[in-house]
């Protein structure tokens, strides 16, 4: 598996589009980053300080408050350099330099990377006397916390290299669960969404697991207890040491049901019912980014509004995302790709998504308005929103342009689907675009049929291909009279083959034997 590493330099080189914010732009940068907390807060103000340069200072302020927070030192020199070159920009002439603006704290920096340092001196120390003395569970454990100390760092590689490795120790379906629910965060962190479905199947199995030895632990342990009923007094004392560890005794019965309690068993006996549930929403979750991540918007959409309530997330809500971010996700995903019964159903009457929906109001509006077809309205929420909130998210952002796209084509065909014939200029106007925006995109649709019909560019006018409805029924019943007439020919010359050779159907084997002889 490849470095899960985004270098944010490479960001810059990437032509990123500038946005402004004014009065039909408006943007609250406070209230956005508010929910986040840990990393994710540092890589979204990196994104809002390169493509919106006239709130680069507040944005770069903002970083260096929640930087002290953590412990990554590089971080520092990630967020200056990305103010540094929007200074060096024609957007950026006039903005203040880093100096006036922030100060880097030296002092909690050296101490920092003194605390660093002796931190990875300790884990690494700790994992070589494990690997020495062989023991697994503890080797296991070390492998864990360096990566967990790596990942804090800023140092991806080396962070997946061990969380990768106790893959090799994991005794228990539990395990390894742990060991691929922190290999999924790292790759969410790191938007390297082409490795998150393997290991999403990689914990459904382990999780499997768990829920089978859960299962099945829960089923033998009333018929152990109703079995221990019947056992003698005597009995019971006699053999009352080997059997009483649950109390801490020692004995054959310490090592048996540790043995037992080593696998998905004692793993499960502590899980409450909602477990389960909880893991399976971070599952759908990181596997429906990767599919917004990878392009695929129908498989994205769909994972998205199968997820649970909010609260199943867990601590992922702010570390990760946030459930404004699902909403728009899954909003802008379904409304490009799925049909509108469809967005009806799972979108619109789902009252789980509405708790993500609740959010972020401007997205239930949206909804509103495209199922009213009212797609000038659509196509004004999303332009708006588009400027400032959209194309400044890490994940969503590469996107924008394409699902932009899609939802103007799908509301081209919507708002065509109920007539013969319509003039581009009434669709222009219940679109709020130009008449030759909305030629060029209707003979596209045409072209790649979406649209069934033909533009008259001289007198501006789409007409609907007609349907001869009574022609096709005709069609479609010589047609299969025709396959009737065939199936009857073949019928009868099979029943003129059995009557001028009667020997042949009614004669054995042995009498067609001597016939040919």
């Amino acid at each position: 598996m490849a470095t899960m590493e985004v270098d944010v330099e490479q960001q810059q080189q990437r032509r990123r589009p500038i946005f402004t914010i004014d009065d039909d732009h408006s943007f609250d940068l406070d209230a956005y980053i508010a929910p986040y907390t840990g990393r994710t807060v540092i890589d979204r103000l990196i994104a809002i300080i390169i493509q919106c340069p006239s709130i680069a200072p507040h944005a770069l302020s903002l970083a260096f408050q929640r930087l002290y927070r953590l412990r990554d030192p590089s971080l520092f020199n990630a967020v200056i350099s990305a103010y540094e070159s929007v200074l060096g920009t024609q957007e950026g002439k006039g903005l203040p330099p880093v100096a006036d603006v922030v100060s880097v704290d030296m002092e909690w920096v050296e101490d920092v990377t003194k605390r660093n340092i002796a931190e990875r001196t300790k884990l690494e120390v700790e994992l070589k006397t494990y690997t020495n003395n062989m023991i697994k569970e503890s080797i296991r454990m070390a492998h864990r916390d360096l990566g967990d100390f790596f990942r804090s760092t800023g140092e991806f590689g080396l962070a997946l290299k061990h969380y990768t490795k106790s893959r090799e120790f994991c005794s228990t379906s539990q395990h390894v669960l742990d060991m691929c629910m922190s290999v999924l965060e790292l790759a969410v962190e790191q938007r390297n969404y082409a490795h998150i479905p393997s290991y999403v199947y990689k914990a459904e199995g382990a999780l499997e697991s768990l829920t089978i030895g859960s299962a099945v632990a829960g089923v033998a342990a009333p018929s152990s207890a109703g079995t221990s009923q019947v056992v003698p007094q005597s009995s019971a004392m006699a053999i009352g040491t080997g059997f009483s560890s649950t109390t801490g005794g020692g004995g054959i019965g310490a090592s048996v049901t540790g043995s037992v309690g080593g696998g998905s068993g004692q793993a499960s006996q502590g899980r409450k019912p909602t477990d389960r549930d909880h893991m399976q929403t971070k599952l759908e979750f990181v596997l429906a980014l990767s599919h917004l991540g990878t392009g695929a918007y129908d498989k994205a959409a769909i994972a998205f509004l199968r997820l649970g309530p909010p609260e199943q997330l867990g601590d992922w809500i702010g570390k990760l995302v946030a459930p404004s971010d699902i909403a728009i996700y899954g909003t802008l995903c379904a409304l490009a790709s799925l049909p509108r019964s469809f967005v009806k159903a799972q979108l619109v009457d789902s009252p789980t998504f509405a708790t993500y929906i609740e959010q972020e109001p401007y997205v239930r509006e949206l909804v509103q308005s495209y199922m009213a077809s009212n797609f000038k309205t659509v196509l004004d929420i999303l332009s708006r929103h588009s400027q400032i909130r959209h194309n400044t998210d890490i994940h969503l952002s590469p996107h924008i342009p394409e699902l932009t796209k899609l939802i103007r084509h799908v509301s081209l065909v919507l708002y065509f689907a109920p007539f013969e014939t319509v003039r581009l200029e009434r669709m222009a106007e219940a679109l709020g675009w130009s008449v030759e925006e909305v030629e060029r995109e209707v003979v596209g649709l045409i072209q790649n049929g979406r649209i069934v019909g033909r533009v008259d560019s001289r007198g501006k006018i789409l007409v609907a291909k007609k349907t001869d409805h009574r022609a096709e029924l005709f069609a479609h019943a010589m047609k299969m009279a025709s396959e009737m007439e065939k199936t009857n020919r073949k019928l009868l010359l099979r029943m003129r083959l059995y009557v001028f050779f009667p020997v042949i159907v009614i004669c054995d084997v042995s009498s067609l034997i001597g016939l040919l002889e």
